[in-house]
């Protein structure tokens, strides 16, 4: 049996953590359980290695717990929450033992130890970011908004919201602790949010909340450079007349070639062919989210269904997708309310 794990705002309704069985055949998702101990749980990581389940608390301040799954998809929390050192923690990230978060917040990224048994060791080692950008409302400093290993495991990513830019940081094996090591500077204005690598290792995709637009970048995984190449519009279309949109999630398809995007505002998944190259997105298909404001975008486990959060409307929608030409159909949604983010077992 193959499991989903949905976290969801507790401030806003949601149930915390919901469990939902996964129909190989159908790709339907069946709730079966769950927990609410988490206050906002608004990301999710699962390390296959010690079958351990992670969630951040979305709050102030922010926290980090640990689950043993079950093989009937059961958690059990491996102590209790651990601080997360920052407020607002938005993203977990796994690189090697360590656990690591972005805090938006408190724009700063967290390290933590983790134990044979997936538990939490805290107190986390904490690199502060520094800086700020021009959007007064958005980026009067730093907002730290995901972190993740790179392919190769050699560095860490954290993108930044509030100063525009990615860090590359190298991590000591032996404390967690993160030392900038470059620093991708991106458009002044855009508020980087998250990206993606393609399955090549060489290329990344970086989608940009404040402005509707998608950077490709060239990923040199020996020095630990990241080159912004070229801009890719993210296109509004059905987004209400004079409103803006917010991009939220990019994701790169296991066969590499197509990347997606989910649109907030207008509520849209847009597909881009890789045909003509990694570097070169073409988008070809915008489609419905099937609810409103997607704010997780996930391959379901056979990477033949693509499943989208849907945080306003509170559901989790899934589509095929053509493997050919990458289009995507409505097959089902599971009422979640407040839904934030997905995650496969």
């Amino acid at each position: 049996m193959r499991w989903a794990y949905i976290g969801s705002f507790t401030s806003g309704g949601g149930r915390g953590i919901t469990v939902a069985a996964v129909d190989p055949a159908t790709g339907a998702l069946t709730p079966r359980t769950g927990v609410d101990t988490v206050v906002n749980p608004s990301c999710l990581a699962l390390c296959a290695d010690t079958g351990t389940l992670y969630a951040v608390s979305d709050a102030e301040p922010g926290a980090v717990v640990a689950f043993r799954t079950g093989p009937d998809g059961s958690l059990t929390a491996l102590g209790p929450a651990v601080d997360a050192g920052g407020s607002g923690p938005t993203h977990l990230g796994l690189a090697g033992r360590r656990l690591l978060t972005a805090n938006y917040g408190s724009g700063s990224v967290s390290s933590f130890a983790t134990g044979p048994d997936g538990s939490v060791h805290g107190p986390p080692v904490v690199l502060a970011h520094q800086g700020s950008g021009p959007d007064a409302d958005r980026q009067q400093g730093p907002h730290a908004h995901q972190v993740l290993a790179d392919p190769g495991g050699r560095w860490v990513l954290s993108v930044d919201l509030g100063t525009d830019s990615v860090r590359v940081c190298s991590p000591d094996r032996a404390t967690g602790e993160l030392q900038v090591h470059t620093e991708a500077v991106l458009r002044a204005g855009s508020g980087p949010r998250h990206l993606a690598f393609h399955p090549d290792g060489e290329v990344v995709y970086v989608l940009h909340e404040l402005e509707p637009q998608m950077t490709v970048c060239r990923w040199d995984g020996a020095s630990g450079h990241l080159e912004p190449l070229a801009e890719v519009a993210i296109d509004p279309e059905g987004a209400p007349e004079g409103e803006r949109v917010y991009p939220s999630v990019v994701l790169v398809s296991s066969d590499g070639l197509f990347v997606r995007a989910a649109v907030r505002g207008s509520n849209r998944v847009l597909t881009f062919s890789l045909a003509d190259g990694a570097e070169k997105p073409r988008l070809t298909s915008s489609v419905d989210c099937g609810g409103v404001w997607p704010r997780d975008l996930v391959a379901g486990p056979s990477g033949r269904r693509l499943y989208v959060v849907n945080e306003w409307s509170g559901d989790v929608t899934w589509f095929d997708a053509d493997p050919e030409t990458g289009r995507l159909a409505r097959a089902g949604a599971l009422e979640v309310p407040a839904a934030a983010c997905v995650v496969f077992a």
